[in-house]
Parts: C-alpha cells; structure tokens; sequence
C-alpha cells in the first residue's frame, strides 16, 4: 500500500462515482438493478453480525452483489469457507488502535518458543492508524452457508415489514411533516418536511423512500446534527447537503429493506461530479455526516467520537504544515478574511480562499488526519427548485 502510484481510498470512491454517474449507473441514479432487487445491498459481517459505517458500505455496496454477506479471507477461512480461485477482494479502510507484533531479540531476530512458533505481543497506538482491509463477498467464496438459510435467519423475530418499518422510524423522530402540494421538501426555516399525499405516489413504497430523504435533511437542523444548509438551490453548497442526505438515505434504505429513490437527480449529478473531482475526499467527510444521520432515525448510539477540538473554531494558524495527497503545504500567511497563503514541498505558492475546495480540504485533513478515510465498523440496528437557502427538495 506504499506505491506511489496508490491512490487513497476517498480519491479511488470518488473516482469510481464519478464514472458510473456519467454512466447514469450510480446508485444516486439507479436505484434498482436489472434483476429487479435493490442496487443498495446492506454490506455485513456474517460471523460477527455487525454492519460497516457509511463509506465502507457504500464501497462495497456499489460491488452490487445480492449476497449482503463480506470477510477477508483470514475471516472466512477460520469460519471454514474459503475464497473461490481468481477472485478479486474489494479494499476498505478502518481505524485500527493496537497491532499484533512479533516479540525479537536486541538485534531484531524474533523470539520462538520450544514448538518453533514466534512469540507475539499487542501494542497498543496513541491514536487509530489507517488499517485496510480486502473483503470477499458472500458470493466469491465456497462452502458458505446457504444465502436463502442466512437471510430467513437473519429475518427471524422480525415481524414488521420494510413499509411499517419505515412508518415506525418516521413516526418515532417526531418531525413535523405536513401533506399536500406536487413536491417534496424539507424547509429549515420551518423545521418542517413537506409531502405529496400518499395517494400521489406509485405506490406506498416510493412515498416512504421520499419521506425518509427528506428526514435525513432534517438531521442537519441545527437542533440536531447542525449541518451547514445554506446554499442555493443549484449551488456546490447546496449540493454537498444533498449528497449527505442521499448517501443517508441509501443506508436506511438498505437497513430497513425497502431500498431508496430519488427520483429525477440530474440536477445534482453535474455537481456531485465536480465535487468528486475538486474534492476528493468530500465523499469521506459526506460519508461520515450520512451515518450519524441515519444513526440518529435509525435510534443507533455510536461509540462517542473522538475529535480534535470538537467543540472549538477550526482555522489555520502560520507555521501550520499539514499533509494532503501526495504533498505537504505549509501556511505562509493567514489573513483576516479567513484566506491563507500556502507553499507545497515544490515551492508552489497561492492563495487559498474559504470557498475553494482545497481550502476545505487541507481544513479537514488537519484536524482529522487521515480519518476521513478511515471508516469504522460499527454495529448497526442498523429538488426542483426555488432559489431557496433552506429548502430541499426531490422529486418523486
């Protein structure tokens, strides 16, 4: 994973969006397969039971296989199946806090025991490092159980299906959700989800998937997980709520089984792509504000973040060197407009204003190094437009 030619993982996920959106097969434009089930498939860990946080999932969700089931291969051969001859895993990142070493000697030999086996011991990090992983589906290995065996069981005790599922979530965030008219929306101003009558819909499935993309823009209220929602219809502003909501909205989709659909996003595809271009690690930090609002309707506690300075105003300082991509800029100067001036290690200088993309960039790869990559596992119960700031909007 040191090859210079190695991209980082939120840059090879952009780069793969980007594709498929231009191929009109993304999962923000086609949420169905041809085989008629849902192009989002919850990805999950057969033997522990447990889920994968957003960017993970959403990694190997666009794999687009039935089978929900990925391990490593390590995994899968101490679960007694194996992976198939000639397939290819599929690479996620996570934060890993202790690593498994071999013990050795003052001249670096390792220690064995007497059955000639080397001696290991677990050191414990200051702080998560970036561990990768290859995951194998479900369907790429052999002597697994049955798919038919593990989903009726994994479908034991429960009773409700995905529609009540998805009547019982909205009922349970208390959002105030107001009916009539021809569009879907949430209003900031408002605090308020507008919706169609039912009856409008094609049918009661299509109602639900609307319902709950405009309650994961509801999250960003700032009462709850306090998004920035302030841009224009149209805008990357706007554009980067939207995203959040969509990528939400597909993990909730997935967990309660009744998929997801945006209707007409060909309005938000041209944006989406520039951001993926401009920014590539947006989707990591998109990633992440998506999975604490599907955490927050899913009623799903996650262990308790740690951040640097949560709770203080993020900035540059001068003097500040901070390692993006392949290089490492220096902050020359910073100026009370919130603009900075910096050099890269080829000497490189320019003048970074809040609204460009590497401003955030570098902004987010400060205070979160490395992190925005690094998708934890985590168990999980698991817009047409009027020149709006706080109003969003999809279609049906």
């Amino acid at each position: 994973m040191n090859d210079k030619n190695f991209k980082p993982l939120p840059v090879q996920l952009s780069n793969k969006l980007i594709a498929e959106i231009k191929d009109g097969n993304s999962l923000f434009q086609k949420p169905v397969k041809e085989n008629g089930l849902p192009a989002f498939v919850k990805p999950i860990n057969p033997t522990t039971g447990k889920g994968y946080s957003a960017m993970n999932a959403l990694i190997l969700g666009m794999e687009r296989h039935d089978d929900p089931r990925w391990m490593s291969a390590d995994a899968a051969r101490y679960a007694g199946t194996w992976v198939k001859k000639d397939e290819t895993g599929t690479l996620i990142e996570f934060p890993k806090t202790n690593d498994i070493q071999a013990i050795r000697t003052a001249d670096g030999k390792p220690i064995k025991n007497d059955q000639g086996v080397t001696q290991t011991k677990t050191v414990e990090f200051d702080k998560p490092q970036r561990g990768q992983a290859f995951l194998f589906n479900g369907s790429q290995l052999k002597d697994l159980q049955p798919l038919a065996e593990f989903l009726k069981k994994q479908n034991e005790g429960q009773t409700l299906s995905p529609v009540e599922r998805a009547e019982k979530l909205i009922a349970n965030s208390m959002a105030v959700i107001i009916h009539g008219g021809q569009e879907a929306y949430y209003d900031k101003q408002r605090d308020a989800i507008f919706m169609p009558e039912k009856e409008e819909f094609e049918n009661e499935t299509k109602y639900y998937q609307a319902a709950i993309h405009q309650l994961a823009h509801w999250t960003g209220h700032e009462s709850r997980e306090k998004r920035p929602m302030e841009g224009k219809f149209g805008s990357l502003e706007y554009a980067r709520e939207e995203l959040r909501a969509s990528i939400a909205a597909i993990l909730i989709g997935g967990e309660l089984k009744i998929g997801h659909n945006f209707g007409q996003q060909a309005s938000y595809m041209s944006n989406f792509v520039k951001l993926f271009k401009d920014e590539p690690f947006e989707i990591a930090k998109a990633s992440r504000d998506a999975q604490k609002a599907a955490n927050l309707l899913l009623g799903v506690n996650p262990k308790r973040e740690q951040k640097q300075g949560a709770d203080t105003a993020q900035g540059f300082k001068k003097g500040d060197e901070i390692a993006y991509m392949d290089t490492t800029y220096k902050v020359l100067e910073t100026y009370k407009t919130k603009s900075i001036k910096v050099e890269d290690a080829a000497g490189t200088r320019k003048i970074l204003k809040p609204e460009y993309g590497l401003y955030n960039s570098l902004l987010e790869a400060k205070y979160n190094p490395r992190e925005p990559e690094m998708a934890e596992e985590q168990g999980q119960e698991q817009e047409q437009g009027q020149e709006q700031s706080n109003t969003y909007k999809v279609g049906r």
